[in-house]
């Protein structure tokens, strides 16, 4: 008996002792995940008052009447308080946090710290590149912000008088940028004023500015009409056409002739580490330029071989340059007016929009329509784009067609280019991602390129699983397609970490790539400009195709592709290391069903 209740007395001790630690790591989780909490509302706070366009974006409308300040003092202000947040974050214990905890705090904590690097490496002082930038983004926003009431008619004039004050900030950084060797080659910027000087009009409703005050709607009292309509040519003619004219000049007399020579991201201060930065900036892994040279190099040869084989399918005698000059030259593969361009991308559209239920179990809401690139930014823009609606817009996500100089878009890319920016590609990924529940807000609208211009060109040969490529030229289209993201990863890092020049990029995608000359020079301007993001299409693809093929393999005759895709956009966009990590999570799920 005595033995029984020392026995019983140190069971209940040790009882004791269990509940007691439960209670301690119970109270440090929830203390962490209150901690953690906290600072991502802090930042999600500090991003929407720092930049206005993203709160307006995001459905945020407090700061409606307002533009970012971009001041070196803003700048500043910013890394000090990202490199707060990393402080913040590391006093974390992860492994005390729950799953899905765990994921958000590895995401979160890498783009702080990617952040953190953009400052160290001042790639704020380089706010364009030769297809988009700060000024190109700001004429997007007629269609970007509410217009439907007195007030926000009243907060879009404020913006606009905002903008020669936008336009001063950014003069002062590109000028930071001229003094420490810090600008956009000079080479890809011949052309580039068209971009600024199409917003300096005389007659300001010829403005894109002035779009808004052309169909004032009926929500706002028509007594208010004319009121407005005044406003608002006073504001584009004062303050829009004065900022970019401003900019402009500056532009033409200061920055176009002191631009540096060199074309290299290697060749900016502390040019090695920075790209190295970008690079893992862009494909979310730690990969060398080395790595990614020899990478493109084998899937360039695979390709080839791929495209050498239709070429024989074809029946074409000649070289693979001849074929390649054949394409961009007979007109059969090029429409003849912009309609006729239009309609075709929209008709493929139209049949893919049909299959998307054979590819997915989820579909989202958000429809999408077809539209030409802006002609304001079209001459030195890619060949499309999609472009995704502000949340709580009564638009909808567009897929934009360049018809600018048509006998440079080539019918035979249609199908791949339309894929890729509509469904199952951008549109697709993005509008999901819009409807996805129980994420942070940091993830809601996160954008990595890696993940998301890799599933746009895994939806290019996810065609060929519905019905697509039927046409051999076509399928030879796909094959350019791919071949040309292949070979981005062989030019971008002989551009910025080899000393490759830029006649030597243009040789090498018209030696091994259909696409038309005009394309090329302007992706190869593209890439010199933009260090590493053109990694992230063929690097994302891979990863992707790989898992697909891991999954294949597990689950054989239990896989299902559309769950496959669903697991794969199911958490929005990603790194590819976590991205991997919870795809086979998925698996080990599936294996058990």
């Amino acid at each position: 008996m005595v033995k029984r209740k020392l026995f019983s007395k140190k069971v209940k001790f040790l009882s004791l002792s269990i509940l007691i630690n439960f209670f301690n790591t119970s109270c440090i989780t929830n203390n962490n995940e209150n901690v953690f909490q906290a600072i991502l509302d802090d930042s999600w706070s500090f991003r929407l008052k720092e930049n206005p366009l993203f709160a307006t974006n995001v459905g945020v409308h407090s700061f409606n009447d307002q533009l970012p300040s971009n001041k070196l003092e803003d700048i500043y202000r910013r890394e000090r308080f990202w490199k707060t947040i990393l402080n913040r974050l590391e006093l974390i214990d992860e492994n005390t946090l729950d799953e899905q905890g765990k994921m958000n705090y590895r995401i979160f904590q890498r783009i702080v710290k990617d952040r953190i690097f953009s400052f160290k490496y001042k790639s704020y002082l380089m706010p364009f590149n030769a297809d988009s930038g700060f000024h190109i983004g700001l004429a997007l926003l007629p269609n970007r912000v509410p217009l439907a009431t007195l007030e926000d008619y009243e907060n879009y004039i404020a913006r606009l008088n905002s903008i020669p004050s936008y336009m001063d900030d950014h003069i002062a950084l590109l000028r930071e940028g001229i003094k420490l060797g810090m600008t956009v080659p000079q080479i890809v910027l011949n052309g580039y004023e068209f971009t600024i000087k199409t917003h300096v009009v005389k007659d300001p409703e010829k403005s894109v500015f002035y779009k808004p005050f052309l169909d004032i709607p009926n929500s706002v009292s028509k007594d208010e009409h004319q009121r407005l309509r005044d406003l608002g040519r006073g504001a584009v003619i004062n303050s829009v056409v004065e900022g970019y004219k401003h900019f402009l000049i500056f532009f033409e007399k200061e920055y176009y002739p002191k631009a540096r020579q060199n074309i290299g991201a290697a060749d900016l201060p502390d040019g090695v580490a920075y790209y190295q930065y970008c690079i893992n900036h862009f494909t979310t892994l730690d990969l060398t330029p080395y790595e990614v040279h020899n990478l493109g190099l084998q899937e360039v040869d695979r390709i080839k071989s791929e495209m050498m084989a239709i070429i024989e399918q074809v029946g074409f005698n000649g070289s693979f340059q001849d074929f390649l000059k054949y394409l961009r030259t007979d007109p059969r593969f090029y429409a003849n007016t912009p309609e006729e361009l239009l309609k075709e991308a929209s008709f493929i559209a139209k049949r893919m929009d049909a299959q998307l239920p054979k590819l997915f179990k989820s579909l989202p809401s958000l429809p999408y329509g077809v539209q030409a690139v802006p002609v304001h930014i079209a001459p030195k823009y890619t060949s499309g784009r999609y472009v995704g609606a502000p949340k709580g817009s009564t638009e909808p996500g567009y897929y934009w067609v360049n018809t600018y100089a048509l006998d440079k878009r080539p019918l035979y890319n249609l199908e791949a280019l339309t894929l890729h920016e509509a469904v199952p590609g951008h549109h697709l990924q993005n509008a999901i991602a819009q409807e996805l529940e129980n994420l942070p807000n940091f993830r809601q609208y996160l954008y990595l390129s890696a993940f998301g211009e890799g599933w746009g060109l895994y939806s290019e040969w996810l065609g060929l699983e519905v019905g697509f490529y039927t046409d051999p030229y076509s399928n030879f289209g796909r094959l350019t397609y791919e071949m040309w993201r292949a070979c981005r990863l062989v030019v971008d890092t002989g551009i910025h970490a080899f000393g490759w020049t830029r006649a030597e990029v243009i040789e090498y995608l018209t030696s091994r790539t259909a696409l038309p000359m005009h394309e090329i020079t302007t992706e190869t301007d593209r890439y010199i400009s933009w260090p590493g993001q053109a990694l992230s299409y063929k690097i994302g693809e891979l990863k992707i195709k790989e898992l697909r093929s891991y999954a294949e393999s597990i689950l054989q005759e239990n896989f299902d592709v559309r769950r496959f895709h669903d697991a794969i956009l199911s958490n929005g966009s990603i790194p590819l290391d976590i991205l991997e990590s919870q795809l086979k999570i998925w698996v080990e799920k599936e294996q058990k069903k």
